[in-house]
C-alpha cells in the first residue's frame, strides 16, 4: 500500500498533469535537469491518463524524507559519519521498510520496467530500481549516481573520498571488482573483462533511454511492433540528438505496413549515419521497401 502523502515542508507540489506531460519536456532539458522519476512515472502513465502519478512522487520523496532521519538517527547513535552509513539508512529504507527487491521470478514481465507497477509491487528489474535509489538518495542529500555497467545497473554512493558500488537489484549488496567480474561474464560474455567506462556515471537520460529499451526489446520478442513503434517514438521524445532511433523507427513503421512513414525515417538514418556498412545495409532495406510499394 502505497505512502500517504507528505505533509512536512519538503512534499512535491507536483499535479497528475505535471507529471503525464513532463515526457514531452525532457528532450530540450539539460541531464542535470531532467527529474528522473517524474519522467519515469510520465512514460509508466503514458496509456493510463486516469492515474493519479503524483502518489508515487509523493511515495518518493516520503522515502526520501525517512532516509534522512534513519541517517540521522545513526549519527545520533554514535555511527560514522561516511558512505556506508548513508548506504545503511538507504537500505534501511528501501529494503527493510518497503521491500523494494529486484523481480527473480518474473524478470522479463513488463510491469518490472513500469515505474508505477514497480512502485505498486515493490519489485523490479535493476533499472527501475536504480531510478528509485538514486532520486531518495539525492533527496536525501547523498551523492548517489548510477554507472554505465552494462546488462545490469550498478549504483555508487560516494562521500568524503569514500566510495560504495552496490546493487539495487539484490537489496543494496556492495559490489567489490571479483563480484562485478562475475557479473559482467554471466551476462555479457566469459571473456568480457571490467572497463574504466563501466564505472562512468550514467546520465539520466541514458537511465530512461534504457529503461523504455528493456520494453521495446521485450515487445518486439512478443511480435507487438506497434507496441515497440510507439516505445520508439517515445524514445525519440527522450533523446532526439539519438539519430539511430531513425533506423529502429524505419524497421518498424515497415513492419506495421506504415512504409512511407519508414521512408523517411531511413533516409533520415542514412543520412546521418558515419559508418558506410551500416548506410548500406539501411540503404538495401529501403531499396526493398520501395520496390514493395511499386
Amino acid at each position: 500500500m502505497l505512502t500517504e502523502k507528505m505533509s512536512d515542508n519538503n512534499q512535491a507540489n507536483v499535479s497528475t498533469s505535471e507529471i503525464q506531460s513532463y515526457i514531452n519536456e525532457v528532450g530540450s532539458l539539460d541531464d542535470t535537469d531532467i527529474d528522473i522519476v517524474k519522467a519515469a512515472l510520465s512514460l509508466a502513465s503514458q496509456n493510463s491518463p486516469e492515474l493519479k502519478t503524483e502518489r508515487y512522487y509523493y511515495h518518493v520523496q516520503k522515502m526520501a524524507s525517512a532516509t534522512k532521519a534513519r541517517f540521522d538517527e545513526i549519527i545520533a547513535a554514535g555511527g560514522s559519519d561516511d558512505a556506508t552509513s548513508r548506504l545503511a539508512a538507504l537500505k534501511h529504507v528501501l529494503v527493510e521498510k518497503n521491500d523494494y527487491s529486484g523481480a527473480l521470478d518474473d524478470y522479463d514481465d513488463l510491469q518490472n520496467a513500469n515505474l508505477v507497477r514497480v512502485i505498486e509491487r515493490r519489485k523490479g528489474m535493476p533499472i527501475a530500481l536504480s531510478i528509485l535509489y538514486v532520486q531518495v538518495g539525492q533527496m536525501a542529500g547523498f551523492d548517489v549516481t548510477a554507472l554505465s555497467f552494462p546488462a545490469h545497473v550498478i549504483c555508487r554512493l560516494e562521500h568524503e573520498g569514500e566510495r560504495l558500488l552496490f546493487d539495487p537489484f539484490s537489496s543494496c549488496k556492495i559490489m567489490e571488482a571479483p563480484d562485478l567480474r562475475h557479473l559482467l561474464k554471466s551476462l555479457v560474455d566469459e571473456e568480457a573483462e571490467l572497463s574504466a567506462e563501466f564505472y562512468e556515471t550514467a546520465p539520466k537520460r541514458e537511465m530512461l533511454v534504457r529503461l523504455q529499451n528493456n520494453i521495446k526489446l521485450r515487445q518486439i520478442e512478443g511480435e507487438d511492433y506497434e507496441g515497440a513503434l510507439k516505445t520508439v517514438e517515445t524514445l525519440q521524445l527522450i533523446d532526439p540528438q539519438e539519430y539511430r532511433l531513425s533506423l529502429d523507427a524505419g524497421v518498424l513503421n515497415a513492419r506495421v505496413g506504415r512504409y512511407n512513414k519508414a521512408i523517411e525515417e531511413l533516409e533520415f538514418y542514412i543520412d546521418k549515419e558515419p559508418n558506410g556498412a551500416f548506410r548500406q545495409e539501411a540503404a538495401v532495406f529501403l531499396q526493398q521497401i520501395r520496390q514493395n510499394l511499386t
